[in-house]
């Protein structure tokens, strides 16, 4: 019950703390103007961002049957399509949802322990945070006057300068941390045949060893140009997400791909801040960026945040239902084709 309570108190925190940026966004301009700006949009190109998006969550799917095949699994691309789309469309609601039921999904249909799919699926976020940090400081050195001066007046000196304020709870906190730590660890070592003798225990190895398991499936992978090349095309298309609908806007369509990839990669902080589809996060790092550093007016800039947002959020609720039915309706067939008779899922 306390654990259900914390998790609501959470997820209302940062979808306050969404909505709060969201009125930032919103509280300087003509909400009308917006609009109008949004309406008169040329949605053929939003479309075509929308098909770039449907391709990378496609590679996605395709890079991460490489790393569950390298595990000894067989599975089928639509079908881990259709789990990452599930994912994907769990994370709009609860921020790291994604991760367990896109897991959860692919594990009930085609029998993978939950806990390795797991493994794989931290591996791939660790890899490409790996791969979003290093394109960010690319960005920043191939921009440095443009952006790092953005970076350096909007994060960099707020964070230090709060940092130097709060430095002695900081160092406090930071060393209970460390001395709780060291104590567990002794605490374990000591009494560890103890443990041993308890089932919790027993199926937390069982799951430490299958999140391991999962972890190295990179190093093991055989495909691992092909698992390159996936996340190139990923991000690529995340690239293309971004560029294409500066032509929908004639207040924006001037900007150029790497403006493109200036913003894709340092908006992608606001999509993965744990805020509720990135909703508000996403809008304000856009916004600023658009305004602060390429000059485009307020209302434009707002539009186009609004509208790249919508547009990929609408896509993923509507790709996530499809795949949620698709892969229900695949789960009710047996391996030779014939469909089997539903069942409750508590009654297994």
């Amino acid at each position: 019950m306390k654990k259900k309570i914390f998790s609501a108190i959470n997820y209302i925190f940062f979808l306050l703390v969404g909505v709060l940026f969201l009125w930032l966004v919103f509280r300087k301009v003509d909400v009308e103007q917006v609009m109008k700006e949004i309406l008169d949009a040329n949605y053929f190109y939003i479309f075509l961002a929308i098909l770039a998006a449907i391709l990378a969550h496609i590679f996605r799917a395709a890079r991460w049957n490489l790393m569950i095949n390298s595990m000894g699994y067989q599975t089928k691309t639509s079908t881990t399509f259709y789990a990452v789309m599930i994912g994907y469309l769990a994370n709009t609601a609860v921020p790291r949802l994604g991760e367990i039921s896109r897991c959860g999904a692919l594990s009930n249909k085609d029998k993978i322990p939950f806990n390795s799919l797991f493994g794989t699926v931290i591996a791939e976020r660790v890899f490409d945070m790996i791969v979003l940090l290093l394109i960010i400081l690319a960005v920043i050195f191939a921009q440095l006057s443009l952006v790092g001066k953005f970076v350096n007046t909007t994060i960099i000196i707020p964070f230090f300068s709060s940092f130097e304020k709060n430095i002695w709870p900081i160092i406090i906190i930071f060393s209970i941390i460390i001395l709780t730590a060291i104590l567990i660890y002794f605490i374990f070592k000591t009494y560890q045949h103890i443990f041993n003798k308890w089932t919790f225990y027993k199926k937390l190895q069982d799951f430490l060893k299958g999140l391991v398991d999962g972890i190295k499936t990179i190093k093991r992978l055989k495909q691992k140009f092909v698992f390159m090349l996936y996340t190139l095309g990923i991000w690529l298309m995340y690239t293309l997400m971004i560029y294409i609908p500066f032509f929908a806007m004639s207040g924006i369509s001037h900007l150029t791909f790497g403006d493109a990839i200036t913003i894709m990669a340092i908006g992608s902080l606001g999509i993965v801040a744990p805020v509720p589809g990135g909703i508000g996060t996403y809008h304000f790092i856009a916004t600023a960026l658009l305004f602060e550093l390429y000059g485009i007016e307020k209302i434009t800039a707002t539009s186009f945040a609004t509208l790249t947002h919508a547009a990929q959020t609408i896509n993923i609720i509507i790709l996530g239902a499809i795949s949620f039915i698709l892969i229900l309706i695949q789960k009710r067939r047996t391996s030779d084709g014939n469909p089997e008779p539903y069942q409750i899922q508590g009654n297994r």
